[in-house]
């Protein structure tokens, strides 16, 4: 069997020698910081294509905003219409704009299948709803304000910080509604932007701005507030967080003949390099688009020839026509639901919000590969469905959740024993071993953490999620692929070059062992304290290993397994792949009491921003450029959001299946 990982869009280097010999793109900040995501109760009608429209309208607003950064548009059919805006502030840059746009696309789904939603960044707002809203400034049960930081200034200055920022408000918000509803201003340290969308009238736009005034003053004495309202938005703060734009300079009539020529020769060379690029581009999606035909006459064959049938009105009535009430998990690329088949047997579906293009390959993961083995520690697939409006996967039901709501459980209202935690990280271990050579082929995860580790009735951990996943062939010692993963479990050596290994199992492995003994997320860290990671070794060299052992068990673990537990966890972080072991020398250091283990050495402290300043080359410029904005997104995104950054334009995605 063939590997069935797209091939990245990759320029020659003599193309991308010429690009970038004329074109310099620069990143600012596309603020892609959640200020507010408010869903809809109300879903639409039963029996209709609500997701394929929604997907349709989505891609009609992509385009407009690639166009002009933002846009609005309708879709409209018997008993179904999608209305949707999309608009960046105008301080941000087409580029961060399009990171903005890309950032909210991708979360807004959340709500899905309501029929209403919009989603407040603090660079760009996207809503859809069932309604012609275009023309609507406020709205009397959705309007609102976010006070960001709960910090604030000291009493005896509160009362001038006070004043600047009324004063500030009133001003940005005049200049707003004197510059066709966009103004930035300053004041005594304060800093302040407004911003109508373009499709409301300018009386409209005053109506907005005086309710989002009214309210982001019940922020004070905070250092930063936001007003949220239907028909604009609303920002200041005591730091400075919009971008200065150049005035546009007008050429004059006696403008030098000079001048002209050089702007007529840059016009050409501009023109002659984009019709090289589009050219190029237009090869690589012919060449990607056969590879996805192929990839689709896979799954039919698949399909049809064995039991992984279900009708989709079949699935449609287990889960009761996707009823919220029945909602056990959401992702970036899909939902997941509980059903009930006519058999009485209980199911898990997910239902991918992918148009073809898009989910095709990660479909085909699912079906063709993961169809072909059982492991008691892997997640049963059951069947699927591609006959209908939209695609489905089918699981088998695990009532237990997922692993990571055992662990980070705010509450702690399930605390999960020392005997059940190793035999979690033992099972884990085994099904990780099994993919990687007890299978008849040999098969990468990519995206091992909690939330992708589901858990049945008995507590026995199954791994779930392998739209991530690629086949390995044995005469391969490593694969070349997009950067595709979870931010803090993702091995060093494939985030920066990309070579993919099952070493990089193994270090998400490793990280996971770790949270599950510490009962903390890697990426949940205070700048005193560092990564887990960091502090886990800091342990370790202390020789004091045992003090980073969950509080919540009170002592009550035997020290000694503890210790050689977070040992091998450590041994699965370290830097170099090759000094890591196997999963199935991990497997035997986890259940064999005799056997040795070995002294681990310092795993990375790496972040996004730093590797994006150092990064040594490994990438083309237009990896660069993605480095870039994954440092921008590393600080706003959670360590359960899963990526992609990939020149194949491989979709972001973070599904989880929880029973």
């Amino acid at each position: 069997m063939q590997s069935t990982a797209p091939n990245s869009f990759q320029l020659p280097s003599w193309l991308l020698l010429l690009i970038t010999s004329f074109f310099t793109v620069t990143f600012s900040d596309p603020r892609i910081s959640e200020a507010g995501l408010f869903c809809g109760q109300n879903r639409p009608p039963a029996n209709t294509s609500y997701i394929p429209l929604f997907v349709k309208e989505m891609e009609k607003i992509s385009v407009l905003v690639t166009d002009n950064n933002w846009g609005h548009y309708a879709v409209n059919e018997t008993k179904i219409s999608i209305y949707a805006l999309a608009q960046c502030y105008q301080d941000l840059s087409h580029t961060d704009c399009l990171l903005c746009y890309a950032a909210s696309r991708t979360r807004l789904p959340r709500c899905l299948p309501a029929v209403s939603a919009r989603i407040y960044l603090d660079g760009c707002f996207l809503r859809y709803d069932d309604h012609n809203f275009f023309n609507e400034s406020v709205d009397p049960i959705r309007d609102t304000f976010n006070c960001k930081s709960s910090a604030g200034v000291a009493n005896r200055e509160a009362a001038s910080f006070g004043r600047n920022v009324k004063e500030l408000i009133e001003n940005v918000s005049v200049a707003a509604l004197m510059n066709g509803g966009y103004a930035v201003r300053e004041l005594n340290g304060v800093y302040g932007l407004a911003q109508c969308w373009k499709t409301l009238s300018k009386q409209g736009c005053k109506e907005c701005l005086a309710k989002a005034s009214r309210n982001v003053k019940g922020c004070l004495p905070s250092m930063d507030g936001r007003g949220l309202n239907a028909g604009c938005y609303l920002r200041y703060s005591s730091q400075k967080f919009y971008n200065d734009r150049p005035r546009n300079v007008s050429n004059s009539s006696g403008a030098s003949k000079t001048g002209k020529t050089v702007a007529i020769a840059s016009s050409a060379a501009a023109f002659f390099m984009v019709s090289i690029f589009a050219a190029y581009a237009f090869y690589a999606r012919f060449k990607k688009s056969k590879q996805e035909r192929r990839n689709l006459g896979r799954i039919s064959s698949t399909y049809n020839k064995s039991s992984l049938n279900f009708k989709y009105e079949t699935l449609e009535k287990a889960t009761n026509y996707f009823d919220p009430k029945t909602k056990i998990g959401q992702g970036g690329a899909g939902s997941v639901y509980r059903g009930t088949l006519p058999d009485r047997k209980v199911i898990a579906v997910k239902r991918l919000f992918f148009n073809t293009r898009q989910w095709v390959d990660e479909f085909f993961n699912e079906v063709n590969l993961i169809s072909e083995i059982q492991h008691k520690n892997l997640v049963k697939l059951l069947g699927c469905s591609i006959e209908g409006p939209e695609s489905l996967l089918v699981y088998e039901f695990l009532p237990n959740m997922s692993l990571d709501q055992y662990l980070f459980d705010k509450n702690k209202v399930n605390i999960l024993s020392w005997k059940e935690r190793f035999q979690i990280i033992v099972g884990t271990a085994e099904g990780i071993a099994f993919l990687h050579g007890g299978a008849k082929i040999r098969i990468i995860h990519r995206d091992i953490k909690s939330s992708n580790v589901l858990l049945d009735e008995n507590l026995t951990p199954k791994i779930a999620d392998f739209g991530l996943a690629r086949h390995f062939a044995e005469d391969k010692t490593h694969l070349s692929t997009g950067i595709a993963g979870t931010l803090g479990y993702m091995a060093p050596e494939y985030l920066v070059k990309g070579q993919l290994t099952e070493k990089a199992d193994v270090y998400s492995f490793g990280i996971l062992v770790l949270e599950i003994v510490c009962g903390r997320k890697n990426n949940a860290c205070v700048e005193e304290s560092g990564s887990l990671l960091q502090t886990v070794w800091k342990f370790y060299k202390m020789d004091k290993l045992i003090e980073s052992v969950d509080s919540s068990l009170k002592g009550d673990f035997p020290t000694l397994e503890a210790f050689s537990v977070l040992k091998i966890g450590l041994l699965c972080t370290q830097a170099s792949a090759s000094s890591r072991p196997s999963m199935d020398e991990v497997v035997k250091m986890l259940t064999d009491s005799n056997c040795r283990i070995p002294e681990p050495n310092q795993p990375p402290f790496i972040n996004a921003s730093l590797l994006a300043a150092n990064s040594t080359g490994s990438y083309s410029s237009t990896s660069g450029l993605l480095q870039n904005a994954f440092a921008k997104f590393e600080t706003s995104y959670t360590s359960t959001d899963s990526f992609s950054l990939q020149s194949s334009n491989e979709p972001a995605r973070s599904e989880e299946l929880r029973g």
